[in-house]
């Protein structure tokens, strides 16, 4: 009897269920027709996607093939080689470029740790995450791929699913108000420009939404009085 009473528990929740708002959108990748519903869920701000090869304002490309990125990376899913740049027409500011940059997103696992390495800001990650593959050579992305193109914007393949705004934020912890902590960097620019971008702006930072919260707490005390 215990049993059967556990069974119709469970058959409950269940049953609950089918009165709540729902929360699943209709998603078809892309591929609706028309007049069916393509929706994303909304993305929180510091979401891990797929990673881009950034440039500065003036073109040139950030990675400078130091293999950091490479060498922290938990999953072995990134392959980077440097060259010595041509002093006359020079990839990079520095001495030497990522000749050769893959990620096997087989491997990947979103930690965002090669964003945390890369002195140069040089390896970011988008919002972007629905995308997939039909073999194993898609998988593994070359930095022709990964590069930004002239205009600045994240290239765009056949099988990803690019929608608005999904280029702007790219990885929000970059632009943390307070890195590692420490309080005195709150809200100060610590990064480079970026082609068709500039320099992105700061998140909001945790004093901010502090004081906003006890202004309006002032403002509801002293409406009280």
């Amino acid at each position: 009897m215990a049993e059967l009473t556990d069974y119709l528990k469970g058959f409950a929740v269940t049953f609950k269920k089918l009165f709540e708002e729902r929360v699943t959108k209709e998603y078809r990748g892309g591929m609706a027709k028309p007049g069916q519903p393509d929706e994303k869920r909304p993305k929180v701000e510091r979401l891990h996607g797929r990673h881009v090869l950034n440039r500065y304002e003036d073109g040139m490309e950030k990675c400078i093939g130091c293999e950091l990125c490479a060498g922290v990376c938990p999953a072995k899913c990134i392959h980077v080689r440097g060259a010595d740049n041509d002093p006359d027409n020079p990839t990079s500011p520095g001495e030497r470029f990522g000749y050769v940059y893959e990620i096997n997103y087989l491997r990947c696992i979103h930690c965002d740790l090669c964003v945390e390495a890369c002195p140069t800001q040089a390896i970011t990650e988008s919002k972007l995450f629905e995308f997939s593959f039909t073999n194993r050579n898609d998988a593994i992305y070359t930095r022709d791929e990964l590069l930004v193109g002239d205009d600045g914007k994240p290239q765009k393949l056949p099988w990803e699913d690019w929608r608005e705004g999904e280029d702007e934020l790219t990885s929000g912890w970059m632009r943390a108000t307070s890195p590692s902590g420490d309080h005195r960097y709150e809200g100060v620019v610590q990064w480079s420009e970026e082609l068709g971008y500039g320099v992105r702006a700061p998140e909001l930072g945790q004093s901010a939404e502090t004081a906003d919260a006890d202004a309006d707490a002032g403002t509801s005390g002293g409406g009280d009085a």
